[in-house]
């Protein structure tokens, strides 16, 4: 993994990075690598969010798996997670979603399914971009009637809705919910969910037109839906990113919580009620020094993985946990899903609002959040592959941790899903940790553009 296939699959900018011709060769050796020990013939679905450019790579990999022999079930737009369950569900050898998360418009990315819902392993996608970059194995050629053929789902989102609300029979009445779709995958199912649990919904960001997924909007950009909840006076708010695998929420005074927050709430209460395996919650390196004070002081074991949801998710697979996830609002329940799914965390989270008769605001509060600072530096291609050997970069870092001694932390690596180095600090004095941060960000800067 790591030369086609980030933390979370192959991204890019579309047309340019992520080319027609790479998505049908990805297509291709998929193909081949998944369904090769099959004794029947292979088939795949395929589900896209709302980029323009989706439909383009939708056919290019498309014409791939087809060329290979898989039959093809395009699913049209869904969110992620939907991709995710609907290949279990639906008896498929393997699921494609055309996505780039929280990325701009311009971006997209193609990451994969295996036939039990959960992401490739690092073993099958480093075949994939062996077969692609080495020509490994040659794809076989099919012809005639062994060329696979393409149907079109007609009830993906509506069978996505039903898992959705089957995870919970908690009722929502009386609540007024604001929804931020981020004009991406949630705009075709979080009103109807959301509705159907009995919630009135004030919906913002559902009018995709191709180019303003995730701008100004969504888990990205919260200023908008911080702004809904206060004028509209709902009870909450809660942010979607482009292809709804994340959430993110907002209390009734229009404050921010976070996914360590959300992730507090509820572990918080599952352990309460006997559903914390192993009073576990996982979370990587990222995650707020608050978050491990709080779960200190409520006997919650924390597990600390790599940044990227697929480690918080081998870990929980190995262990048996139940909860884990990240700051950014991708968190996973595993007791319903194999991935992130932000529509899924949002029931979750209501549950707790409605079972315990707390705000979401009195229940956020009960975790006390350090101040944090994060500087992301655009490096070069050539700067992310340098980072790790730059001396200059090193001594920056080990300047400022002296600095900090135990009162805070330093924490810096490079993007697995963008061009970015990410540079976080944590510590009591926001001051300190801001002047801190900006003299590592400027090493970094000199060292890596």
């Amino acid at each position: 993994m790591g030369r086609l296939f980030g933390t979370d699959g192959a991204r890019g900018v579309a047309n340019k990075e992520i080319t027609c011709e790479l998505a049908m060769q990805i297509g291709r050796a998929a193909a081949m690598v998944l369904t090769e020990n099959l004794s029947h013939r292979p088939r795949v679905l395929i589900g896209m969010d709302t980029r323009a450019s989706g439909e383009m790579l939708e056919s290019a990999i498309t014409a791939g798996l087809c060329s290979v022999g898989a039959d093809v079930l395009l699913l049209g737009v869904v969110p992620t997670p939907a991709v995710a369950y609907l290949v279990k569900e639906y008896g498929y050898d393997a699921g494609v979603m055309i996505s780039a998360s929280h990325n701009p418009c311009e971006y997209n990315g193609i990451k994969i399914f295996q036939s039990t819902g959960y992401k490739l392993p690092d073993a099958l996608e480093n075949e994939i971009e062996a077969i692609i970059l080495d020509e490994a194995k040659v794809p076989p050629v099919m012809v005639g009637g062994d060329v696979g053929r393409v149907l079109r789902a007609e009830h993906a989102v509506e069978d996505y809705i039903a898992h959705l609300l089957s995870t919970t029979d908690t009722r929502c009445d009386g609540m007024k919910i604001a929804l931020d779709c981020a004009n991406g995958s949630s705009s075709v199912s979080a009103k109807t969910v959301f509705e159907a649990l009995g919630a009135q919904c004030v919906v913002i960001g559902d009018t995709p037109d191709g180019v303003n997924i995730n701008k100004d909007c969504g888990s990205t950009h919260m200023e908008a839906l911080q702004k809904c909840v206060v004028e509209n006076g709902c009870d909450l708010g809660l942010a979607f990113d482009g292809d709804a695998d994340r959430m993110l929420a907002v209390d009734h005074t229009g404050k921010i919580v976070d996914g360590d927050q959300a992730i507090a709430v509820c572990a918080k209460y599952m352990k309460a009620n006997g559903t914390l395996q192993k009073d576990t919650a996982v979370v990587t390196v990222m995650s707020n020094m608050g978050f491990f004070k709080f779960c200190e002081a409520e006997g919650i074991h924390c597990e600390r993985t790599k940044v990227g949801d697929r480690y918080v998710l081998e870990n929980m697979l190995e262990n048996g946990y139940s909860i884990g996830g990240e700051q950014s609002g991708h968190i996973i329940f595993l007791d319903y899903a194999t991935t992130g799914d932000g529509q899924l965390s949002a029931i979750q989270l209501l549950k707790v609002l409605k079972n315990t008769g707390k705000t979401l605001k009195e229940l956020a509060e009960e975790m006390e959040i350090y101040p944090q600072v994060l500087i992301n530096v655009r490096v070069s291609k050539y700067g992310r592959v340098r980072f790790t050997s730059d001396l200059e970069i090193k001594h920056a870092i080990a300047r400022a941790e002296e600095e900090l001694g135990d009162s805070g932390r330093v924490l810096v690596r490079v993007s697995g899903t963008e061009p970015l180095v990410r540079v976080m600090l944590e510590g009591k004095d926001e001051q300190k940790i801001q002047e801190l941060g900006e003299s590592i960000a400027e090493v970094v800067r000199e060292r890596l553009v």
